[in-house]
């Protein structure tokens, strides 16, 4: 054996710096091919989960949204109630007059919830965010949700008055359909995000799991690694030792 050939000190170095951080992977020069795959595949799953994470917050946009939605639809069927009982015949202009102030009280209501709803400091119901995109994917695409006008104007009911000879049922009614479509509409976008996060943190996970294969360190084999070149550490020591005992006797025997 030509002593000298191999370093078992440099070896262990090696294993002991893998052991300790778990890796195969690390410095390019431990594999400089599987270090950029592995970089490609991180930066990969870190989209993913990004995505995953972004498609979280917008379901929780769109939940508050419906919520509010759903408030506007209660308040809605009560002034069609109202709007109702004043068409009846036997009701003077003043018992109109009366109903009136309650539709107007539900009316600011309904304008509240439009202008108030918010998530993040965003306005949802105000027409401010008629189109919010989400980025879901790595790349940066994006869905898109739409967060509809939601005001009285908009709804069409802003001069909404039962005392008025050319009041109809109609205006309410429509009122009514726009907004149970707009609740529709956020209840399926709500699903698609989810299954879009789903999907994401799925493909998260697959990522990591591939990064792993390709960067982590394979224990069993390098413990035996690390002992084999323990093994041959002390082995070459002995040899050194040996061969500076056979040079002090040789010295020696020269006198």
């Amino acid at each position: 054996m030509k002593i000298g050939a191999v370093s078992p000190q440099k070896n262990l170095f090696w294993s002991y710096s893998h052991l300790s951080s778990g890796k195969r992977i690390n410095t390019a020069k431990d594999d400089a091919a599987g270090l950029a795959i592995a970089n490609k595949m991180k930066t990969q799953e870190t989209g993913y989960r990004v995505g995953a994470e972004n498609a979280g917050m917008a379901i929780g946009a769109s939940n508050v949204a419906e919520s509010a939605l759903g408030g506007m639809s209660d308040y809605l069927q009560r002034i069609r109630e109202l709007a109702v009982r004043s068409m009846n015949g036997i009701n003077s202009d003043a018992d109109k007059q009366i109903y009136q102030k309650e539709i107007d009280q539900l009316k600011q209501g309904i304008e509240g919830l439009a202008r108030d709803t918010s998530f993040n400091e965003q306005k949802l119901l105000d027409g401010s965010m008629a189109d919010m995109a989400v980025a879901t994917s790595p790349s940066g695409g994006s869905m898109h949700i739409q967060m509809e006008n939601s005001t009285l104007e908009a709804l069409g009911i802003a001069d909404l008055d039962v005392t008025s000879k050319d009041f109809s049922l109609d205006t309410i009614d429509k009122a009514l359909d726009m907004v149970s479509e707009r609740r529709s509409s956020l209840g399926a976008s709500t699903n698609a995000l989810q299954y879009t996060s789903n999907f994401n943190n799925t493909a998260a996970l697959n990522q990591l799991s591939s990064r792993s294969r390709l960067e982590d360190l394979d224990f069993p084999k390098a413990i035996a690694k690390k002992k084999q070149d323990e093994v041959l550490g002390q082995y070459r020591i002995a040899m050194l030792r040996r061969q500076m005992d056979e040079k002090r006797k040789s010295a020696t025997a020269l006198f």
